[in-house]
């Protein structure tokens, strides 16, 4: 089975590019959406997305166990889209509750890793096409904040692996797709 990973920024096309390639494969979608809806503006982005696919498409909203989902629906005849990588790690790095300081060391909740190698596991193992979304964040300046520098070390180290399992990687910027592996 093939797995790919598309980066990209904010609004570059991405999520676009993912869902051209899942629906040009002839196989049943299942389109696993990992936000949350923590307040109005994200209700009705979420909204937005539900209303904009396809109605043949499985929709499973996972903001946490991604690789448990990928398990779940692994099937040969199916290709899995998950959007999106970003958004799920955030979940995973609140996913205590805890107050972050504003600076200093940030003490990961056990959940992060433990859903991350359980997301490399089923990767390995899903029988499905997968096609996953994520955003490249490492592109721009270093952000003020511990919690925020600590996202965006973890989501580049995220990318990375999961760059590593992939066959295939796709970078897109403003809709136009670059080839980076595969």
């Amino acid at each position: 089975m093939t797995r790919t990973l598309i980066l990209g920024g904010a609004r570059s096309g991405k999520s676009g590019y993912a869902e051209r390639l899942v629906a040009e494969s002839g196989k049943e979608v299942v389109y696993i959406a990992t936000a949350t809806a923590g307040d109005s503006e994200m209700s009705a982005r979420i909204r937005h997305h539900r209303a904009s696919r396809p109605a043949e498409w499985t929709t499973v909203e996972e903001p946490l166990a991604l690789g448990n989902q990928l398990l779940r629906w692994s099937s040969p005849e199916r290709i899995i889209m998950v959007d999106c990588l970003t958004l799920w790690l955030s979940n995973l790095l609140f996913s205590g509750g805890q107050e972050y300081p504003a600076v200093g060391e940030i003490t990961l909740p056990a959940l992060f890793h433990e859903q991350q190698d359980m997301l490399a596991s089923a990767l390995t193992k899903c029988a499905s096409d997968v096609v996953l979304v994520s955003n490249e964040v490492g592109l721009g300046i270093m952000p003020m904040g511990a919690v925020s520098r600590c996202f965006m070390d973890e989501q580049g180290r995220l990318n990375q692996s999961v760059a590593a399992i992939c066959d295939r990687a796709v970078f897109v910027a403003a809709g136009l797709p670059l080839q980076l592996k595969g």
